[in-house]
């Protein structure tokens, strides 16, 4: 493919428009799954082995991370984590596009970062047809087990994400947020400096 159009792609997949895995095909020296497979298989007190495969696996990666194995990720170099972030288990980045996410974030297990979703008519899923959207995750926000966030959403500062949501829309800064799809429960309040998740909040981790 000549470099006038792969850049024919890039812009298509910056606009959110549908491509295929054969046009996206020159993107693939960009995937680092086989340095993600190294980290999964390192021991987990190797904390400098770790600390230099993520360095290496991740566009960039801030102080203080703790990621915990094993976690996924499409292509890696696409993912961009702040200070003081800590991932549990089975933490799965769709990254086709960027996913960006701030200083302060904590991530329960089982959860999915996915910037990327597919046509609803099946002919336009030919060649893995698809599209994608970046994902942001502002600072302090905290995101609960089994949670799914959908292409294109925006979480933002400090909102807490109920467990077992599909985040499908943005959603504003200091709030609880549940559901399926994700939607406001209330607004986090200086209240909340006195009491644990609140008498009526359902669990969030």
């Amino acid at each position: 493919m000549l470099e006038s159009d792969e850049q024919a792609v890039l812009d298509r997949i910056r606009q959110g428009l549908v491509y295929t895995e054969t046009e996206a095909a020159f993107q693939a020296p960009r995937r680092r799954t086989d340095l993600v497979f190294a980290y999964n298989h390192t021991p987990p007190g190797d904390t400098d082995t770790r600390r230099s495969l993520l360095v290496a696996i991740l566009g960039s990666v801030g102080e203080r991370t703790i990621l915990n194995a094993p976690f996924s990720a499409g292509f890696g170099s696409n993912v961009h984590i702040g200070d003081d972030f800590f991932g549990n288990v089975n933490l799965a980045f769709v990254d086709d596009v960027e996913i960006r996410i701030g200083d302060g974030v904590m991530i329960a297990p089982n959860v999915t970062l996915t910037t990327t979703g597919h046509p609803v008519h099946p002919a336009r899923r030919a060649d893995f047809g698809r599209f994608s959207e970046p994902i942001v995750i502002e600072d302090k926000v905290w995101i609960g087990s089994n949670v799914v966030v959908l292409p294109g959403v925006r979480i933002g500062y400090g909102s807490v994400i109920g467990a077992g949501s599909v985040v499908s829309r943005d959603i504003p800064p200091m709030v609880v947020a549940v559901g399926t799809p994700c939607r406001v429960l209330r607004a986090i309040t200086d209240a909340d400096l006195t009491t644990r998740t609140g008498a009526t909040d359902p669990s969030i981790d």
